[in-house]
């Protein structure tokens, strides 16, 4: 029961380094007939990180300080990215050095050229290293277009190499791709899975006189979640669809603030019930918020105009998919130790304590661009 119980606090403290999202960096390759042009965008944060950027250690990072660093950063990306059309070498010619904003920060662009030869390659194949000695939650993103086609891709320290080949871009492919990349980011939006988290841990009790009490049958915990999980996703999977399709947009500091405060609101809920009965209300309504906040990776990685409808669906299946795990994988753990004071006390009371303070640091970093954790 010890074992148990110190497993699921562990889950609940996973990422607690981690404000919205691990380490990503997006890279898109478009090959024209012989031609092969790259943009590769990388986060400031992690180019400080790796090769220091902030000349005068002020906390803020300025174009000139960037721009001045532009030899040392080329020199560190380019040295973790390889190019290989038909089994030759490419060789990378840097070209544009910008900046732009994403999501979740300031973006260093470096586009470039491969230089493949003077016929079209029929498979190009991507070796990655960027970050994985430093980070090894780092993933790079990439997204490789052939002939008005898109495919996705996801590069990690256990999978540092991808290859695309001419022909292999159909509609199936793009729909599993776009359903891994939404198993991926539900398990690294720890904000997200600690929202869920706060919602299920009273599932397996029952308030009576302002005390929470062992829940006596399964079928109860089950229904109760099953309606929170399923008002959270239909909520996250309306506004995932609306923002991805641009039809809606809300300010990203306020998304990523939201989703903080969600979070903080149903931890301490636990420890001060308000809504003890209609948990489901409480995950609808916020859901809608953290839709926004999935649409964010989605318009990130990009969606391809021919198969707009299948990489939601894909994406937002894959968001289902690994919220489904997670579930499976709390629910049985949580109603065996339902009526134990390891989870009245340690996983309800302490789990839902330390959530509240980890979504309180959040909170006041989104709202203040403050740097806590």
């Amino acid at each position: 029961m010890r074992r148990a119980a110190a497993a699921l606090l562990l889950c609940l403290a996973a990422g607690a380094a981690q404000a919205h999202k691990p380490s990503d960096s997006y890279l898109a390759l478009a090959v024209d007939g012989a031609a092969v042009r790259g943009q590769w965008d990388i986060a400031l944060r992690d180019l400080e990180y790796a090769v220091g950027l902030d000349a005068d250690g002020d906390g803020a990072i300025t174009w000139g300080e960037l721009r001045a660093k532009r030899t040392v950063v080329e020199a560190y990306a380019f040295s973790r990215l390889s190019v290989v059309a038909d089994g030759n070498a490419c060789a990378l010619k840097p070209a544009d050095f910008l900046v732009d904003e994403h999501s979740d920060g300031s973006y260093a662009v470096l586009r470039f050229g491969a230089d493949c030869g003077a016929r079209p390659a029929a498979s190009i194949e991507i070796g990655y290293s960027l970050l994985f000695d430093l980070d090894p939650t780092h993933r790079g993103l990439v997204r490789f277009e052939r002939d008005g086609a898109a495919q996705t891709g996801v590069l990690a320290p256990e999978r540092p190499r991808l290859a695309f080949r001419a022909g292999e871009a159909s509609r199936l492919a793009q729909f599993f791709d776009y359903l891994r990349e939404g198993i991926w980011h539900i398990w690294i939006g720890f904000d997200h899975i600690l929202f869920i988290v706060s919602l299920l841990l009273p599932s397996v009790l029952i308030l009576r006189n302002r005390a929470w009490q062992a829940a006596e049958r399964f079928r109860d915990a089950f229904w109760d979640v099953f309606k929170v999980v399923t008002s959270f996703t239909v909520a996250h999977s309306v506004t995932l669809s609306l923002a991805a399709l641009a039809v809606v947009s809300l300010p990203s500091r306020l998304v990523e603030s939201t989703i903080a405060l969600s979070v903080l609101l149903a931890a301490l809920n636990n420890l001060m019930p308000v809504v003890s009965e209609r948990r489901w209300a409480v995950a609808f309504a916020f859901g809608l918020i953290h839709g926004f906040g999935f649409a964010s990776v989605l318009t990130d990685l990009g969606l391809p105009q021919g198969a707009l409808l299948l990489a939601l669906v894909g994406f937002n299946l894959g968001v289902e998919t690994g919220q489904l795990a997670i579930v499976c994988a709390f629910l049985p753990v949580a109603y065996a130790l339902r009526g134990t004071w390891l989870y009245a006390r340690l996983v309800l009371g302490g789990g839902s304590a330390l959530i509240a303070l980890l979504a309180a640091l959040w909170l006041a970093e989104r709202a203040f661009d403050l740097k806590l954790l």
